[in-house]
């Protein structure tokens, strides 16, 4: 049974100073299989404005991005919360998509209420239909969840409480304790506990903040940025206890203000029915016409 630390009804309206999780970033090493995963598979859409070239891609999902540039594959420590419109087409599509990813990490399973699919390069996604608990996202990211070394909810909880200007709280479930901080209206970041946490290899999300200077002058007392501000941003990547100032978890954060040219750039994103959706031919599930 879960627990958790019960707010007043009137704190839960606070969004705190995070006001968007945009994207996160992940290497990975061949544009081709990253088209047919993301694009194909999954139904998100390239951006067409930026990031265009066989380097980088920039998929849009809702007002959420992957960033993927091209080099040595990363994996995220846990997994990525995705919300689509019918899980009933996005399983056809991975269907159809999965002959030509043999040979990768590609993998799916589907549950009552949610598919769980894995990256050709071993990235975890669990996919949602809409629902209340996303508020009105239709397509889109609602939480990003780490694995973090047991012990390190209660700190990082805090770390994000008074240095970033978040609220988190800590719930515990099946025996593990969980950060869960809020990310303005919808959104979450979820650090839960676990036995066996991966080392890190470099990726990272990217946030926007509407106070910019507060935590920049609070991470730069501890030693913690690692890259100065400039175009609006900085970066950090150590969490760790504000007690102690002990590391407890290392992710990236693009931190940007709300003066960054790219806050709230509207993303082009197809609408289902607008592209060739997965149909039954000779046995086998395709996509789009057959010749």
């Amino acid at each position: 049974m879960a627990t958790e630390t019960q707010t007043p009804a009137y704190v839960e309206e606070d969004v705190g100073n995070i006001a968007l999780l945009e994207h996160v970033n992940v290497q990975i090493d061949d544009q081709a299989l990253s088209t047919l995963f993301y694009i194909v598979g999954m139904g998100f859409t390239r951006d067409p404005e930026m990031m265009v070239g066989l380097e980088n891609m920039w998929v849009n999902l809702g007002e959420q991005q992957f960033h993927l540039p091209t080099g040595k594959p990363q994996v995220l420590r846990g997994h990525v919360g995705i919300v689509t419109p019918s899980l009933d087409a996005l399983a056809g599509r991975l269907e159809a998509v999965a002959p030509k990813l043999e040979g990768t990490k590609f993998a799916w399973s589907r549950s009552k209420d949610c598919i769980e699919a894995l990256s050709p390069w071993g990235n975890r996604y669990r996919c949602y239909e809409p629902s209340p608990e996303f508020g009105p996202m239709r397509t889109g990211i609602p939480y990003v969840q780490f694995d973090v070394p047991r012990g390190a909810a209660r700190g990082i909880a805090a770390f994000y409480d008074q240095i970033i200007g978040a609220p988190a709280t800590v719930t515990s479930r099946d025996g593990s304790d969980a950060a869960e901080v809020s990310v303005a209206q919808y959104q979450k970041l979820i650090f839960r506990e676990t036995d066996d946490v991966a080392a890190y290899d470099g990726h990272h999300i990217a946030v926007y903040v509407a106070n910019f200077s507060r935590p920049y002058a609070l991470l730069a007392e501890r030693g913690l940025i690692t890259e100065e501000p400039r175009n609006h941003q900085f970066r950090f990547v150590d969490i760790v206890d504000p007690a102690t100032n002990q590391k407890l978890f290392s992710i990236e954060h693009e931190v940007r203000g709300l003066k960054h040219p790219l806050y709230r750039r509207p993303l082009v994103n197809r609408t289902v029915g607008q592209f060739p959706e997965p149909r039954r031919v000779d046995g086998r599930t395709v996509l789009g016409s057959v010749m």
